[in-house]
């Protein structure tokens, strides 16, 4: 059944030809109705409510204007990025580098880790690589620290043999404790979140380390088929570097 609901009405004498009446009605007949522009997202809003004014804003503003990005799209996708960022809401990837959809392959984590070739410990992440490598043939695989990252506060702020807090947290963010030992060593003399800063750097490295134990990825870059980009987005100062792995 249609969810039109149609309501009965009176029909109004027809004005005679070149009245003024006449050239009134022809007037509003020739007018196009035009749907009033979504409204923009509220903080007050609902939160199923916000999320449907959002997506009704971006249909009107970009999904229906864009055609010949979405079409291709409906048929498969072939990113050339894999991309891992970091969970935290104010390090969107898509926002800050400019991404389409269709561009890039993205996993989203705490602190944007990536633990080493484990099939049973980080299958997750590795189903992921896995997929985006041999089936998207995606060319450069980016791993994106950023600036103030609590998974990286949390991974400095840990004494050994101290209970953890969280359930998941602690012992997610040990995959880049050789890294915390690295800043440990050369930089225990630096003030905490000087610290933090060089570990944000030090943990993509040592995922993009971590990458090359997936035998395929190392097939991939061995014969120049991918390449591996460490990234680090300093919202505080609005800065992005990038740096590629050797």
């Amino acid at each position: 059944m249609s969810g039109c609901l149609c309501l009965p009405c009176n029909k109004r004498p027809t004005p005679k030809a070149g009245s003024s009446a006449a050239t009134k009605v022809d007037s509003l007949q020739k007018k196009p109705t035009q749907q009033p522009p979504p409204q923009p997202p509220s903080k007050n809003m609902d939160a199923v409510e916000r999320l449907k004014s959002g997506f009704q804003k971006f249909k009107t503003d970009v999904y229906d204007k864009k055609p010949e990005l979405f079409e291709p799209l409906k048929e498969g996708q072939a990113p050339t990025y894999m991309v891992f960022a970091c969970s935290d809401s104010r390090c969107c990837p898509s926002v800050t580098l400019g991404l389409q959809p269709g561009e890039a392959f993205t996993v989203r984590n705490i602190a944007s880790m990536i633990g080493p070739y484990d099939k049973t410990k980080y299958t997750g992440t590795g189903s992921a690589i896995e997929y985006a490598v041999c089936a998207l043939k995606v060319s450069c695989i980016v791993v994106i620290g950023h600036s103030r990252c609590g998974g990286i506060k949390a991974l400095l702020s840990m004494q050994d043999g101290s209970a953890d807090n969280f359930h998941f947290v602690e012992d997610w963010v040990r995959i880049c404790h050789p890294a915390k030992k690295k800043v440990h060593a050369e930089c225990k003399m630096l003030p905490f979140d000087e610290q933090c800063s060089i570990l944000e750097r030090a943990a993509v490295n040592v995922s993009l380390d971590n990458l090359k134990t997936y035998p395929f990825v190392k097939e991939a870059v061995a014969n120049g088929k991918l390449k591996l980009v460490g990234g680090h987005y300093d919202f505080v100062n609005g800065k992005f570097e990038t740096w590629v792995s050797s």
